[in-house]
């Protein structure tokens, strides 16, 4: 696409942290930095490929990612909001 190499390697050292964020259990706002780190690759990669008229089987799968995170994001902060509630009750 163009991109400098520095940074193909920078998004790959990114995401490897940001995936252990997403699946083991750490701090409230750690959490929410990877979700947004994650939301902006996915849009940007979208935007990246669909201006350069890629396949549509390209294109669609950071559309796909992202509906997954976005699915992951929600489920995560009902789970929170489930946790809060019971906390608060006992």
């Amino acid at each position: 696409m163009g991109y400098p190499d520095y940074f193909r390697v920078e998004l790959a050292n990114a995401k490897f942290p940001g995936a252990i964020l997403l699946l083991v259990p750490f701090n409230f706002w750690l959490k929410e930095w990877a979700y947004g780190g994650f939301f902006i690759t996915f849009v940007s990669a979208f935007i990246a490929h669909f201006s350069r008229h890629d396949p549509i089987s390209v294109v669609i799968m950071p559309v796909v990612a992202l509906t997954l995170l976005l699915l992951s994001h929600f489920y995560y902060k009902k789970l929170q909001n489930e946790k809060f509630r019971i906390k608060r009750f006992v």
